[in-house]
């Protein structure tokens, strides 16, 4: 699964530099995954579980600028799972321009709140990963 939302440049988005400041970049990949998960999971089960995700890092490229104005498109798919963490890959594109901005990973853990702990993904999360996944290869 690959989602897919907009988000237009505002003018409190900018730095100094009057182009995007890298910070925003965090939030507009945020946005990005929330809607990932709104239209992932059934919202009344996942969040209602003993589970969170908490991020345990991030890896960000800045590819190109993004300005005043610009629409950009953020692009989210689960990339790989492992036993008890998911990565997820999000691109955001220039939508003009077709050109790549950024480039991040974002890896989470499987968390219980009651175990303090990270713990392996339940088996019907675990399938629809791999399942999400494997339209990518």
């Amino acid at each position: 699964m690959l989602n897919k939302i907009r988000i237009k440049v505002r003018g409190y988005h900018l730095d100094l530099f009057q182009h995007v400041n890298n910070a925003r970049y965090l939030e507009f990949i945020e946005e990005g995954r929330w809607a990932f998960f709104d239209e992932f999971f059934d919202k009344d089960d996942w969040m209602q579980q003993d589970l969170v995700w908490p991020v345990v890092n991030i890896n960000i490229n800045f590819k190109s600028e993004a300005n005043f104005g610009d629409l950009l498109e953020v692009q989210t798919r689960y990339a790989k799972i492992g036993n008890r963490s998911v990565t997820m890959q999000q691109t955001i594109i220039n939508v003009e321009t077709n050109t790549t901005v950024v480039e991040a990973d974002v890896t989470y853990v499987c968390f219980s709140k009651a175990a303090k702990a990270a713990i392996p993904f339940p088996d019907d999360f675990r399938q629809k990963v791999e399942q999400s996944i494997a339209e990518f290869e």
